[in-house]
């Protein structure tokens, strides 16, 4: 960790200390129950598509209403609570104009969320956590319990929920990747390979940020024309091979750095040593592997990846986020040596490991 990171985290910790401090613990709780509802209310702005029609200015809440085809009072109730939270903010004569965090629920712009909220407010994902207590209990996935199937075997068979959840991930990859071109140091590579890499965006984002890199997307059969579609679309053609197969099995030869974004942590470790085990089998004595995700500080300090984690849990049980230690213990049975810890300027890091 850099001296600045150090002192970055020291001055946290001493504001959430000072917040508790200052706030009493009853009023505390109270405000962490209802995020919940925080959660709903963003949604339904998001659902509506308010934040859109109040781009070009602030409109009254009837303006809004006749617009996104609501009725004018349970919407004002709603925007006036997310006007609370610094989500819109409302003017006189019941007008709403945009903060900088409602513009996060535009479509199409630089930043936006919208999709990340549509898929966490849905009602498919959102029913599942009313069984968290179920999960916890038995130690089985809540997302089972209410659907009866796993994630993976659901989305399939249901078109929508399907296009949400593809539609989250694409939006929250986009964020995650520019952070990580932008923060790790790719010189001295010649091939990135990205193991379980989806449409390509993280490796799309690397490459135009280091023009001298080739590299490589591997995922499953069902995902490779939608790669070679996004990486056409991209004009990186050229540079970037799709391959298909399962990374439980076997990983593409041929690469340098080898990457892992938000793979390991939908596994237990018996699994994730599986896919490391054949990653190592792939990367050559000089190369590299990169696991990207939120890796899970020490402390007490708010961290997203916690509140992460737990979503992992209602999803599919044996999935779970994970400290560095635990990482360089992975890593270490598969015969890798974790190097370094690089951070981003958002919630989401670059463990770096060696063969040995």
């Amino acid at each position: 960790m850099t001296r600045a990171a150090r002192v970055a985290d020291v001055l946290l910790t001493r504001l959430e200390l000072l917040r508790r401090r200052l706030t009493p613990a009853p009023l505390d709780v109270m405000q962490r129950i209802t995020g919940a509802w925080i959660t709903q209310s963003l949604y339904v702005a998001a659902k509506l598509s308010v934040a859109d029609v109040l781009a070009g200015g602030p409109k009254s809440v009837d303006e809004i209403a006749k617009a996104v085809g609501a009725a004018p009072g349970p919407l004002y109730r709603v925007l006036r609570a997310l006007a609370s939270t610094g989500i819109f903010v409302e003017q006189e004569g019941r007008r709403f104009a945009l903060t900088p965090s409602a513009s996060t629920l535009r479509k199409d712009v630089p930043g936006s969320l919208r999709d990340t909220i549509l898929y966490f407010g849905d009602g498919w994902i959102w029913r599942p956590w009313g069984e968290l207590y179920e999960g916890v209990r038995e130690g089985t996935s809540a997302f089972r319990h209410v659907h009866g199937a796993g994630l993976y075997e659901f989305l399939p068979k249901n078109q929508e929920a399907n296009e949400v959840f593809n539609n989250a991930m694409a939006s929250a990859s986009e964020l995650a990747a520019k952070a990580v071109a932008a923060c790790y140091d790719f010189s001295g590579a010649q091939k990135v390979v990205d193991v379980g890499g989806g449409q390509g965006m993280l490796l799309a984002e690397i490459l135009e940020v280091n023009p001298e890199l080739k590299g490589q997307v591997y995922d499953l059969p069902s995902v490779v024309d939608s790669a070679r579609s996004f990486i056409e679309r991209r004009g990186l053609s050229s540079r970037i091979e799709v391959a298909a197969g399962d990374f439980f099995t076997q990983v593409p030869t041929g690469g340098d750095t080898y990457m892992l974004k938000n793979i390991l942590h939908s596994w237990d470790d018996e699994r994730a040593r599986t896919i490391l085990r054949a990653c190592r089998a792939a990367v050559p004595a000089h190369g590299r592997l990169l696991i990207v995700d939120m890796i899970i500080p020490e402390g007490n300090l708010p961290f997203l990846g916690k509140m992460v984690d737990l979503h992992m849990l209602m999803l599919h049980a044996e999935g779970r986020d994970r400290t560095a230690e635990e990482y360089g213990a992975l890593l270490a049975a598969e015969g890798f040596r974790m190097t370094r810890q690089v951070r981003t300027y958002l919630p989401v890091s670059v463990l770096e490991a060696r063969p040995v």
